[in-house]
């Protein structure tokens, strides 16, 4: 008897001594983080498939007109395209105010032009060009944006202008009335813009580049000067882009006359320089700008106004929209 007692004791201390054994023999302890929950891990992972919001395109009401962009203090010299300006920091385009005009009757779209549009009223007689705007029905539109020379440019009474446009088959007609105290052009050739002068922008092909950034050659820069030495001596008209075109124009008329710190200017420029058929309904990017200069002693710009509120000459987007009428 008291021997199976003793076996039973040894095979218990034996067995337990086993299981000992095979405990210390794992080498893969319990890990100290349970296994993922993977409901959880669901909730907070990231599916790949799904969508992720996307901004909405911008659409421009045309029927609720915009301010204009308020504009800068000061800006980068001007000059005519041959010698372009530096800064190309180019303001926000603001879409035609006018929307009352027809659009060419071959499109339909709306043009992202800045500026009040301008008609040009059908004159069946040419204008006397007397510099009197008695035979002129077109209406007048102002230029009076400061977009050059801020600091420079002091009041209404330093420089504002105001415009009407007109055309028959053989030109295009402009009348400019000029408040300027001072007037001061001694300039002649490509350098009229550093005088008091008038510039002239046209889009030629307004539909074919509705969106292009920059100038080509379907794209006009004209300078008038309403007279050398004063209001009344030679006057002058330099074509400055397209500058594979770019010279004087013997063949545009020009008439003036000014006193008591206001000129007048009558223009008629040929078609045949834009290489442009005219008719009823044709529509072109536009622009008409005033530089001033009230240094009689050197030839400078000094600032220019312009019926271009966001005028950049680079920059065509900017120009409004000329409509022919009749």
């Amino acid at each position: 008897m008291r021997k199976i007692l003793l076996s039973g004791f040894f095979i218990v201390i034996f067995v337990s001594i086993s299981a000992c054994n095979l405990a210390w023999q794992n080498g893969n302890p319990t890990p100290f983080f349970p296994t993922p929950n993977y409901t959880m891990t669901a909730l907070f992972s990231v599916d790949a498939n799904m969508p992720t919001n996307i901004p909405q395109d911008f659409f421009i009401n045309t029927d609720v007109p915009l301010l204009p962009t308020v504009q800068p203090t000061s800006v980068a010299t001007e000059v005519p395209a041959q010698a372009l300006p530096t800064n190309t920091a180019f303001p926000t385009v603001v879409p035609p105010t006018n929307t009352s005009l027809p659009p060419a009757s071959t499109k339909t779209e709306m043009p992202a032009r800045g500026g009040t549009w301008v008609s040009g009223k059908y004159m069946k007689n040419p204008p006397v060009f007397d510099s009197v705007w008695d035979e002129w029905e077109a209406t007048k539109y102002p230029a009076k944006h400061v977009v050059f020379g801020a600091g420079q440019w002091k009041n209404s009474d330093d420089l504002e202008g105001s415009f009407a446009v007109a055309w028959n088959e053989t030109y295009l007609y402009l009348a400019v009335k000029v408040i300027d105290d001072v007037y001061a052009q001694n300039a002649t050739g490509q350098d009229i813009y550093k005088g008091d002068s008038i510039e002239i922008l046209l889009d030629t092909n307004l539909y074919g580049d509705l969106s292009t950034t920059s100038l080509n050659s379907d794209d006009f820069q004209i300078g008038i000067s309403p007279g050398k030495g004063s209001i009344n001596d030679e006057t002058e008209a330099y074509l400055w882009y397209p500058s594979s075109k770019a010279g004087g124009l013997s063949d545009v008329i020009i008439a003036s006359t000014g006193s008591d710190g206001v000129y007048r200017v009558e223009i008629g420029i040929p078609w045949k320089v834009f290489n442009i058929t005219p008719s009823s309904g044709q529509q072109f990017g536009f622009g008409l700008s005033i530089s001033d200069n009230d240094d009689t002693s050197q030839n400078i710009q000094q600032s220019m106004v312009s019926n271009l509120p966001n005028r950049r000459l680079v920059n065509p987007t900017t120009w409004t929209i000329l409509t022919l009428v009749k």
